[in-house]
């Protein structure tokens, strides 16, 4: 038999299973120089950092927080004009035939849009409604490549109008009425028609029965919020200090594979000079000075209590004003941080749990161990819901219940008030300042849990009964789930779940199956 080395035989008693993400000095020089090709190839560095530039971007404001672009949609009705001829039918179904009627529906879909509009609660531009009758009507549109999702109003017309304007590669959802108001053709025929193409099965690419919406605004409303969340996430430029990861995952796989699915950015800065630029921070007495009187108005809030040594929330302020200028210098909302279970403890001395935490309340996208099987979830259910997410360990679910637990939680986990909050040392080095989160009982949450393939996520609804104390990490709560215990037990993927206030499983279904990720709801 062959003896393993000591280095392999290492139990590491964290979350972070192989010392990869959590500790430089647990790195081997194999594991380094296997890593370093692939996490380029997900990856840039960003180098020339200076705290001058950093600063001064810093203290320019939060214009990059809380910041969603509008999803513009345009409003497309197609129709037909038939004419009457003897003895033979003449006209399709519906109540839309003559240019009248047309006209009187364009009104009544922009007095429905217009009520749409300030009902959402995510950023949307609804263009100009317009009429069409065919193919040909299409280039008199001229604001069709301004649109990220297409609004189609099939009141009649044929299917080819239908596959010119996919052609476009843009979103699609069809609205057919039934009983809100005049009948439409496609209420009868888009599934045999067009959906299955004169088939048993569906038949077009990137369409579905998902995308058709039969008489409800709020239907429409719902699929909107979901195709906003997935336009603001796709892109992502996000900080990945001391560069991208995966839990437990080889390196730069999953990084990569982000890169292609998300299209993310990732900008990496090393722990080198991260280094160099809290050294500089720490001589720059204006924001030393900054730094405590923001812990202190911090420390004084409502539902606020020290547990820990002073200094270590007031280095976190410090950490948080490099955290903020380094993403306002870069133009991005979104930053992780690798080796938080170790590596940044002796450079900051202090954690970085509290100042994530706060990067969050202010409408920031900060994740902890830089675990890219989880991150996109975080991305995609906070620009949904506009509302900060929790990432967190999950734990064994039994008897309906599953515990969930991290230091980096939230505290405006509505996006709106702060929950009351215990700052504590970090579990695990009893070091530093993390915030035990005191979220309320009988909340409900979204859970989202990640594959490592990012092909299959689950999903389920849960409610919150308890919000424990135990030796783990600081913010914890029980959590009661519908469905079995042992199908949860045996259904979840991954590692790392994303949790978020409110219900938004149906929104991140609609989501993931534009990116070719099946959402199973394990609420249903």
């Amino acid at each position: 038999m062959v003896k393993k080395s000591n280095e392999e035989n290492v139990i590491r008693h964290t979350c972070c299973p192989d010392g990869h993400d959590h500790s430089a000095g647990g790195i081997s020089r194999r594991g380094f120089l296997q890593g370093v090709s692939s996490v380029a190839l997900a990856s840039a560095a960003i180098t020339g950092l200076s705290w001058s530039a950093v600063s001064a971007a810093e203290r320019k404001g939060d214009e990059m927080a809380l910041k969603r672009r509008s999803l513009k949609v345009k409003p497309i009705l197609v129709y037909s004009t038939p004419r009457r001829r003897h003895q033979t039918s003449w006209r399709s179904w519906g109540g839309i035939q003559t240019e009248q009627d047309a006209s009187k529906e364009v009104t009544q879909i922009q007095r429905e849009l217009s009520k749409l509009r300030a009902k959402a609660d995510f950023p949307v531009e609804f263009l100009k409604p317009a009429g069409i009758k065919g193919v040909g009507d299409i280039s008199k549109l001229n604001d069709l490549d301004m649109a990220d999702v297409f609004l189609i109003y099939a009141a009649g017309g044929g299917m080819d109008t239908f596959a010119k304007l996919a052609e476009r590669g843009k979103d699609i959802i069809f609205f057919c009425r039934h009983k809100s108001g005049p009948v439409y053709l496609w209420y009868e025929i888009i599934s045999p028609r067009y959906l299955r193409q004169h088939t048993d099965t569906l038949a077009l690419k990137g369409i579905d029965d998902g995308d058709v919406v039969i008489d409800s605004q709020d239907e429409i409303l719902w699929r909107l919020r979901a195709l906003c969340g997935l336009r603001n996430t796709m892109g992502t430029r996000i900080i990945a200090i001391g560069g991208p990861g995966a839990w437990a995952q080889p390196r730069g796989v999953v990084p990569e594979l982000v890169r292609k699915k998300w299209q993310f950015d990732i900008q990496t800065v090393s722990y080198d000079d991260l280094g160099k630029l809290i050294k500089e921070a720490r001589a720059d007495q204006n924001a030393v000075k900054r730094a405590h009187e923001q812990a202190s108005r911090y420390l004084k809030l409502r539902g606020t209590t020290l547990e820990t040594e002073r200094q270590f929330v007031d280095k976190c302020f410090l950490l948080e004003q490099v955290f903020r200028g380094i993403m306002k210098k870069a133009d991005c909302q979104a930053i992780t941080i690798n080796g938080c279970m170790g590596t940044i403890i002796p450079i900051a001395e202090t954690t970085a749990c509290l100042t994530l935490s706060l990067l969050n309340d202010a409408g920031y996208l900060a994740f902890c161990e830089s675990d890219f099987v989880v991150i996109p979830s975080g991305v995609l259910l906070a620009n949904i819901s506009g509302k900060p997410v929790f990432l967190n360990d999950p734990t064994y679910p039994h008897d309906g219940i599953i515990t969930n637990a991290h230091c980096t939680a939230p505290r405006k986990m509505d996006g709106k008030k702060l929950e009351p909050a215990r700052i504590m040392t970090h579990f695990e080095s009893d070091y530093g300042a993390a915030p035990k989160v005191e979220m309320h009982k009988g909340q409900i949450l979204t859970n989202i849990v990640p594959d490592f393939k990012a092909e299959r996520w689950v999903g389920l609804i849960g409610e919150i009964v308890d919000a424990p104390f135990m030796d783990i990490c600081r913010s914890q709560i029980d959590i009661r789930f519908p469905c079995d215990s042992k199908t949860l037990a045996e259904r979840m993927p991954g590692f790392h779940w994303m949790i978020c206030y409110g219900d938004y499983l149906r929104e991140v279904g609609y989501a993931c199956k534009k990116v070719g990720i099946e959402l199973e709801n394990l609420t249903a």
